[in-house]
């Protein structure tokens, strides 16, 4: 059994999953545009082109991905996607790029019980958790 965190964009998907190849090194392993579906699925012609649905790995970790439907998406409330970064100086860089253009919840630095912690959402509205831990955490 796998548990796989599903992210939802509003009509930004792909732009996304562009950014965090280059932020986290993902490798995006499949994507299917809502064009690809059924041809009675009732899609604007203009979400043609939008993620219906996508999977990516980060370090062999897999998150999968979409655009919600027209008029469906509501951003992400009452969770984080945590990621755990053995080297604090990756951990950091990771985090400063995907803060960039969003919102620092905080800052990224040493804590009780990690090497260096931050929360942020990204410019894609996903909040992250940002964690180097201390061994044994």
């Amino acid at each position: 059994m796998q548990v796989n965190p599903y992210l939802f964009f509003n009509g930004n998907c792909e732009e996304a999953l562009n950014y965090y190849q280059k932020a986290l090194g993902a490798r995006i392993e499949a994507k299917m545009p809502y064009g690809d579906g059924p041809a009675e699925m009732p899609i604007p012609a203009d979400w043609k082109t939008k993620i219906m649905h996508a999977r990516i790995t980060i370090d062999g970790e897999v998150l999968m991905a979409s655009d919600a439907t027209p008029g469906d998406y509501k951003a992400p409330q009452g969770i984080s996607v945590a990621l755990a970064v053995e080297d604090p100086a990756d951990a950091e860089r990771r985090f400063k790029a995907l803060a960039e253009g969003g919102t620092v919840r905080m800052p990224f630095g040493p804590t009780f019980f990690s090497n260096g912690f931050g929360m942020c959402v990204d410019k894609f509205g996903i909040p992250w958790m940002v964690n180097s831990p201390k061994e044994g955490m």
